[in-house]
């Protein structure tokens, strides 16, 4: 059945006027409700609430130095290299990591306890590297919260009474859910990214089985807003077997994370 051209132009005059995007990792055209050109400025604005929320930053310029360049050396062969991305290691126990638009990334002193090996922590960063790349946190804050409400604390100086603070609307930030294809992707084009940086991509697999058994003792936040990592293990696992992957001189990097993040973290000055 033929349809007729007419029934189509108010769909796309409404694409057209809210956005559609063309997601890089995919090459398919996606409705996005925030522009482009505003995740910058909603990252920049959000992203110190966030650090003061989560215990501000490790005071060790060593680790945060560290952290960084790992993301660096991912954040290169990403999709998006022009981004000006922003690693940054928080003080907070809990076992997370989130990204804001605009390549702003966070880590915690609790997820980076649990790891072991540098080529682990290239595997946390590429995930949320990629939700940067596919703009996936800037469309679940639009949808979940509300474009209306992110511009408005963004671009007021004064909240009126009654109205989200910026504040309140990072504590939603941290809790913000992404859709099952979306993580799916964030692990899988993170997987390539591990590969194209060098490093072993195991260690993706490793981090599942170090969170799973984590999450057995007790929750993790990383995990409630995550699928099973029993079962993201086994579609890495998957991948990793049924591709052409040269790891004969993959990075695991262990003495070097224990150098720069667990010895430090266990002796801090």
């Amino acid at each position: 059945m033929t349809r007729k051209p007419h029934l189509l132009i108010p769909t796309l005059v409404f694409c057209l006027c809210a956005g559609c995007a063309t997601n890089p990792i995919t090459g398919k055209q996606e409705f996005m409700l925030i522009p482009e050109e505003q995740d910058i400025q909603i990252g920049r604005k959000y992203a110190p609430e966030i650090e003061k929320q989560m215990g501000g930053r490790i005071p060790d310029p060593d680790i945060q130095a560290y952290v960084n360049q790992v993301g660096q050396n991912i954040a290169h062969i990403s999709h998006k290299p022009d981004i000006e991305y922003h690693f940054v290691a928080l003080q907070d126990k809990s076992i997370n990591a989130l990204a804001l638009p605009g390549g702003f990334i966070f880590i915690t002193k609790g997820m980076l306890e649990n790891l072991r090996t540098e080529a682990q922590l290239a595997g946390i960063l590429a995930h949320e590297i990629v939700h940067v790349v596919a703009r996936d946190s800037a469309n679940a804050m639009s949808k979940e919260i509300g474009l209306s409400a992110l511009l408005s604390a963004v671009t007021s100086e004064n909240t009126p009474s009654g109205v989200l603070t910026v504040a309140d609307l990072s504590k939603q930030i941290m809790g913000l859910r992404y859709s099952r294809s979306d993580e799916q992707q964030a692990d899988l084009s993170g997987l390539d990214y591990v590969v194209a940086a060098g490093y072993d991509p195991y260690a993706m697999v490793e981090t599942m089985q170090i969170l799973s058994n984590q999450s057995k003792n007790r929750p993790i936040e990383f995990l409630s807003t995550h699928p099973a990592p029993e079962n993201r293990a086994a579609y890495l696992r998957q991948k990793i077997q049924n591709s052409n992957f040269n790891l004969a001189n993959a990075k695991v990097g262990k003495e070097q994370y224990r150098a720069a993040v667990l010895d430090q973290l266990n002796n801090p000055n």
